[in-house]
């Protein structure tokens, strides 16, 4: 609250204190977004798109949330579908400029890290450890975009049939 009843003194330049509160209040936004984005209706995982090195921050913000509201990838990220295609055309119909023989992909959460596209080239990778890495409760798609030194992170969850049926089930 800010009340005054602390005492303490009002930050009126961007000092130490200033960036500290700063600090402070980007970890309880961030941590309260994370939250809400994850528990969607009936959702599984937290979903989130981490893009590096674009050309504008804008163009960052455009793909990460085109990357995470994007049906397809949301169906992926809930059927542990290591299907790379899925993601690339959810940035691809973004609107945002890019060169896709720039992009590299990777899917990542607590059980790893895989790549599965470098610069326009898809990369045989495993199956079985795709599969581990897209079956933790918070999966990361991560894209370095290598045009740029912008970057953004967008947060959702997966689709799953709850989601629709839950949905399904009521008029508003």
């Amino acid at each position: 609250m800010a009340n005054g009843l602390a005492g303490n003194a009002k930050i009126t330049e961007k000092n130490d204190a200033y960036k500290e509160f700063y600090d402070a209040l980007s970890y309880v936004c961030r941590h309260l977004a994370r939250t809400m984005a994850g528990d969607g209706e009936g959702a599984t995982k937290l979903f989130e798109a981490k893009v590096i090195n674009a050309k504008s921050k804008d163009d960052a913000r455009t793909l990460s949330r085109a990357i995470v509201g994007s049906n397809l990838s949301k169906a992926a990220i809930y059927g542990c579908d290591a299907n790379f295609g899925r993601f690339l055309c959810a940035m691809g119909y973004s609107g945002a400029q890019f060169d896709q023989n720039d992009v590299e992909l990777f899917f990542e959460s607590d059980a790893g890290r895989l790549q599965v596209f470098d610069h326009g080239v898809p990369l045989a990778f495993d199956e079985e450890i795709a599969k581990r890495i897209m079956q933790a409760s918070e999966v990361t798609v991560f894209v370095d975009m290598h045009e740029g030194e912008a970057e953004a992170t967008a947060w959702g969850c997966d689709l799953t049939y709850d989601y629709v049926k839950i949905n399904a089930d009521y008029r508003s």
